[in-house]
């Protein structure tokens, strides 16, 4: 766990490290092994571009320590391609083969393309059927604005699902989670330019304030990892939810 009593978890997409911060992750073993020895999470982001075998999951999950988890990032088969629509056995393919995660897999992560919009009968079907074949953490990145109003809303409150704190936010959004209010997740892209900026630490201290403040368990995953700035600043970020924790 990230030495912060389990509330919140901060990781990185992937667990690349890279030749900047390679001192902050001295020792043996694997990539994986080393990484998992400074943060508590990591989110899968190979994924959605393609299936990986149960005895890969197994790997991972035995090369980590037992308090480590897993957020899994859904196919863009299932996002991009079928939009939603009739994803019952892709859904099933993907979440028996990442079974052997066991318990280390704790959230789905669906992020959807940025010209999906909000169809009530769509989604209401699709969640009920991922909610059927899975009872864990499900976290949603929309990226419509459709699904910020009252009624998406109410669909995230009603299967558990946590609507994700994007940086940078959908136009005209706050940078604020929504939907479950059994825990939150938070996805920081970089800033200014999406994927590749460092972040300010002022910025990052922002959110770790922000994160401090809600009230439920967290994870906080850095996505900027084109050209490696994501290891350093997870590691700000677990810094200053730190110095947030001797406060709150």
């Amino acid at each position: 766990m990230d030495a912060l009593g389990g509330r919140w978890r901060v990781g990185t997409a992937g667990w690349q490290i890279p030749r900047e911060s390679r001192a902050a992750f001295a020792g043996s073993g694997t990539h994986l092994q080393r990484y998992a020895c400074r943060f508590s999470c990591v989110e899968i982001n190979s994924t959605f571009y393609r299936p990986h075998r149960p005895s890969t999951y197994a790997r991972w999950a035995e090369s980590v320590p037992e308090g480590f988890r897993f957020a899994l990032k859904l196919p863009k088969a299932i996002t991009h391609e079928l939009r939603l629509r009739d994803a019952g056995a892709a859904l099933e393919a993907f979440l028996t083969d990442s079974a052997s995660l066991g318990p280390k897999r704790d959230v789905v992560l669906v992020q959807l393309p940025p010209s999906l919009a909000f169809e009530p009968y769509v989604a209401e079907q699709f969640f009920t059927s991922l909610r059927a074949q899975y009872g864990g953490r499900i976290a949603c990145e929309p990226r419509h604005v459709t699904w910020f109003g009252e009624a998406a809303t109410d669909l995230f409150e009603r299967f558990a699902c946590a609507r994700v704190a994007a940086d940078p936010p959908v136009e005209g959004q706050e940078l604020a989670p929504g939907g479950s209010r059994a825990f939150a997740y938070w996805r920081l892209h970089g800033a200014p330019r999406t994927y590749y900026s460092a972040y300010e630490r002022t910025r990052l201290s922002a959110v770790a304030t922000a994160i401090a403040r809600n009230a439920t368990p967290a994870w906080c995953i850095l996505d900027n990892t084109a050209l490696g700035a994501a290891s350093a600043d997870a590691l700000t970020m677990l810094d200053l939810l730190a110095s947030c924790q001797s406060v709150v």
